[in-house]
């Protein structure tokens, strides 16, 4: 079997590189981007190099990130922005392959096997051509790895940042990852690697030697899929771009900049939430039937609903459907921190139940998305990033 060519393209410091490569007047300067920069208990989403220079991290507060670098210029977060530059990168990569498959909005995979005869260059040479066309044409930079398989190409852009290609050949993968540290591998977040280290296993090396029945009582099936993986047993395929299969789910979530506890102020923010699903959903032409909310307290204690409803994309029943849950799970006497909103069992039917009750209604979801695409995108409530943090962006 021919050995696959893959690559994992990985913008580096994303959300702020394309503030930077936007915006002449911040050359130079140390930027972050910021829930909201007018509060100093906000946190940093993402920073530039020269901010990482001066050791602000991602996740810090805005306090202690101005404490260390007081020039820092810190910026809010514009989403729409950051999905155009991405949907940018999609087109430059399809020029290499169809094989495409994106992570999020700033990673990608691409299998570029089939196009190496064809371009008359090694997946190498193809991986320094495209982080220099980034750099030429974005004004920013992109670490690439490439490697047989899926897992060892994201690992390689995550060796050696910024901009940088890392191989990772199948004839030298042992020595070059399982030395690494067990948290170096997608999948194996704080709480697991936790729960690894108190029985001796820390590195990736460790970890493929355990027992595939150990394996799963702690992460279930999945863990055995991930050891194959390590173990080069498993090469899962990397999508066509252009017959990407729709989502299973689609949510959004977000951490408040202060601690909620009123009610008014978590119907506030599941609405702003709603509005992110409603649009992805009408995107992908897709109907929710099960919607489900996820409330995080400050002490990090999480509570979790899930209930089935008629499907539905619209702005309005998605935040009403979502406050429903809240107030069966939460009193709100408690300080709140987080809040998560998801709809999954999509469907694609434009055929839905009507109630013979039901008041037939203009779909007002569907018109703003459209308005927003033609003239660009209004917020509805200006006052949101008083308290909203950040949003999470990942489509599951």
């Amino acid at each position: 079997m021919k050995e696959r060519v893959i690559l994992h393209s990985d913008v580096n410091n994303f959300f702020a590189s394309v503030e930077c490569s936007t915006r002449d007047d911040l050359k130079g300067l140390p930027v972050a981007v910021t829930g909201n920069p007018e509060k100093r208990n906000g946190i940093i989403l993402a920073k530039n190099e020269i901010a990482k220079s001066y050791g602000v991290k991602t996740g810090q507060v805005i306090g202690e990130a101005k404490a260390i670098c007081p020039s820092l210029v810190c910026l809010p977060p514009h989403y729409q922005l950051y999905e155009e530059i991405s949907q940018r990168l999609h087109n430059l990569y399809l020029d290499y392959t169809n094989f495409v498959e994106p992570l999020g909005l700033d990673e990608c995979w691409l299998d570029v096997t089939g196009s190496l005869k064809y371009l008359q260059k090694t997946g190498k040479q193809i991986a320094d051509e495209i982080r220099e066309r980034v750099k030429s044409e974005f004004g920013f930079t992109v670490s690439v790895g490439m490697s047989f398989s899926k897992i060892f190409a994201k690992l390689g852009s995550d060796m050696r940042k910024p901009d940088y290609t890392t191989c990772i050949p199948k004839n030298k993968f042992k020595q070059m990852v399982y030395p690494l540290p067990l948290n170096s591998i997608v999948g194996i977040g704080r709480r697991l690697e936790k729960k690894f280290h108190a029985i001796g296993i820390d590195t990736i090396g460790d970890f493929v030697k355990l027992e595939d029945s150990y394996l799963e009582s702690i992460m279930g099936i999945n863990g055995i899929r991930l050891k194959q993986d390590l173990l080069g047993l498993r090469q899962e395929a990397v999508a066509d771009y252009y017959t990407l299969p729709p989502p299973k789910s689609i949510g959004n979530g977000t951490t408040t900049l202060k601690d909620i506890i009123e009610r008014k102020d978590v119907q506030k923010v599941i609405y702003f939430l709603a509005e992110k699903v409603s649009y992805r959903m009408i995107k992908h032409k897709v109907y929710a039937s099960t919607f489900s909310i996820t409330l995080k307290t400050k002490d990090l204690k999480t509570y979790h609903i899930s209930r089935k409803f008629r499907p539905t994309n619209s702005i309005d029943e998605i935040a009403k459907n979502c406050l429903l849950l809240a107030d069966k799970i939460w009193k709100y006497n408690y300080p709140l921190r987080a809040v998560r909103i998801k709809g999954s069992n999509l469907v694609s039917s434009s055929v839905k139940q009507l109630s013979i009750f039901d008041e037939v209604k203009p779909d007002v979801s569907t018109a703003v998305k459209l308005i927003n695409d033609k003239y660009g995108k209004i917020e509805f409530a200006s006052n949101m990033a008083n308290f909203i943090n950040k949003s999470s962006h990942p489509q599951e």
